[in-house]
């Protein structure tokens, strides 16, 4: 397996996610939406790293590297990096909160139906420039 055969793998197993994010929805499960998309987010923004010879490291939120390395990527997606970056972070705070929530933060009562749209308003924008990349 080479480095882009890798990168299209996290591209595949991002875009089998995608459809988990619609069922969420309907079923409420707001705090999980936000959850299953910062995973989506991930696998996407290191597959596009991963593509242009970035190795990522271990960690949930690639977004700065993204930004370190927009030399890398073409014009048309180097443009998008900033927003992409901003996704990433966001969605990487909320992370542990929206699977475990804390004691004073209850994930199913403070997630709303409009966190959950952005969550995948956004996770579909990453995915749709990482298939362009890829």
């Amino acid at each position: 397996m080479n480095t882009k055969s890798l990168a299209e793998s996290y591209l595949k197993k991002a875009l089998d996610r995608l459809d988990i994010l619609d069922l969420l929805f309907k079923k409420g499960a707001f705090s999980d939406v936000i959850r299953e998309s910062q995973e989506i987010v991930e696998l996407s923004l290191k597959g596009m790293l991963r593509f242009v010879g970035v190795e990522p490291p271990k960690i949930h939120d690639v977004g700065s590297l993204l930004l370190e390395h927009n030399n890398k990527f073409p014009k048309d997606i180097s443009k998008q990096l900033n927003k992409l970056a901003d996704v990433s972070k966001r969605l990487r705070k909320e992370r542990e909160l929206a699977f475990y929530g804390d004691i004073d933060f209850i994930p199913t009562e403070e997630y709303t139906k409009e966190d959950a749209k952005e969550a995948i308003r956004d996770t579909r924008l990453i995915v749709e420039t990482a298939r362009k990349l890829l």
